[in-house]
């Protein structure tokens, strides 16, 4: 615990992809944005700092009550992606409760994700300048950021996930993570719950007041900050994207949550682990996977005899067309058509099905044995004459006549 404490606040420079803007109109009035990359840094330091790459742009992270470098602990720099953006207010002024150098802010975003997709933050950041705003759109007449020039900034609020990509099974409750915070008390607070392209929300709340409407989030840690959703249990229609949307005004922060449905299919032959055939018998064998969900599977047959090296693919496969059930799960199967032959006995054939929900693939075998025609024969009558025997047993102890007629 202790060495990630330290280890956030040793990351003094973080390398961004910083995204600007040039707008201009057309000859029909139209807005045409030009976005353009610049190399950029985050430096944690203090005011007056002279820049670490003096080369670059460098957004100076000052210390508030948010500090950024403590939702990266135990993060490398190497794990993170980086990206500022321009913030539009649409020209509006809005006096921040949290006095700055100068009476007026220029806004930016910072968004960090790490590789594995381990955590998302999204973060406003705020450059104090005395220049009041023009009264239109701001994005019209953006300040010009020159090359190495230093931007003196501070966190006025922060948002983050711990779960941008959330895998669950069917029927399950997952829990989608987010979390906020601002760099001053009693804040008015919409917060909303979306999923992607539906246009009524899934839950929404203002604070400090806690009046809302939906369920999924608790009220009681909402007030801390605390805005996870559980979802309903969950279907294959589930699937997609989530956004915890969090209103500040003029600031408006969205994080995106990504639900995966996976379910992992139940593998079955319509044969037993043993499967005997007599020579030139053919027998359709299928390997089924069933109640499967995405989509993509795989199926595969292989055979491996005693004294073969490896497994060999079973040629001739077969496979149905994808069957859909009620619930949005899929079926598969796939056959072949297996001809008894002597010189086949005691091989093993397996099937193997690999799907995303699976650590790794199921597998199913069983063994052939085949037996010559005139076996059959030879072992029915068998058969018959030790049923024969056994009846006349039981028959004559009821009579009392075994003795006669064992002579």
């Amino acid at each position: 615990m202790l060495r990630d404490f330290l280890s956030a606040f040793q990351m003094s420079l973080l390398p961004c992809r910083f995204t600007d803007e040039k707008v201009s109109l057309d000859a029909k009035g139209r807005i045409n944005t030009t976005h353009i990359p610049r190399s950029a840094f985050l430096q944690f330091g203090l005011k007056d700092d002279r820049p670490v790459k003096p080369d670059a742009v460098t957004f100076l992270i000052t210390p508030s009550k948010l500090d950024l470098r403590r939702v990266l602990a135990g993060a490398e720099v190497g794990q993170l992606s980086c990206e500022l953006k321009r913030y539009s207010t649409d020209g509006s002024h809005v006096r921040w409760p949290v006095k700055g150098e100068h009476e007026y802010n220029r806004w930016f975003t910072v968004t960090i994700s790490h590789t594995k997709k381990l955590f998302k933050i999204m973060a406003f950041i705020r450059q104090s300048t005395d220049q009041p705003p023009t009264g239109e759109d701001d994005f019209k007449s953006w300040a010009v950021i020159k090359d190495k020039e230093v931007l003196t900034t501070s966190v006025a609020m922060m948002m983050q996930t711990q779960t941008p990509v959330v895998n669950s099974t069917l029927k399950f409750q997952p829990k989608l993570h987010c979390q906020f915070e601002v760099d001053h008390k009693s804040p008015k607070v919409i917060l909303e719950w979306r999923k992607h392209h539906r246009r009524k929300a899934l839950f929404s709340s203002q604070l400090p007041s806690g009046q809302g409407q939906g369920s999924g989030v608790s009220l009681e840690q909402l007030r801390t900050g605390d805005a996870s959703y559980t979802t309903a249990p969950t279907e294959t229609s589930s699937e997609g994207t989530y956004l915890c949307n969090v209103d500040v005004h003029p600031l408006l922060g969205s994080l995106s949550v990504e639900l995966q449905i996976q379910e992992p299919p139940h593998v079955s032959l319509n044969v037993d682990s043993t499967l005997t055939l007599s020579e030139d018998e053919v027998k359709r064998v299928v390997c089924e996977a069933n109640g499967f969900y995405p989509l993509d599977v795989d199926i595969h047959w292989a055979h491996r005899g005693s004294t073969e090296v490896g497994p060999k693919a079973v040629k001739a496969i077969w496979f149905s067309s994808h069957s859909t059930h009620r619930n949005g799960t899929y079926r598969l199967f796939a056959f072949f058509h297996l001809q008894a032959k002597l010189w086949k006995s005691g091989r093993k054939f397996t099937c193997s099905v690999s799907h995303h929900a699976l650590a790794a693939p199921i597998r199913k075998t069983f063994t052939i044995i085949v037996t010559e025609p005139g076996q059959w024969i030879l072992i029915f009558n068998v058969f018959l004459l030790v049923v024969v025997v056994v009846l006349s047993l039981r028959y004559c102890l009821r009579r009392e006549q075994c003795t006669l007629l064992l002579c």
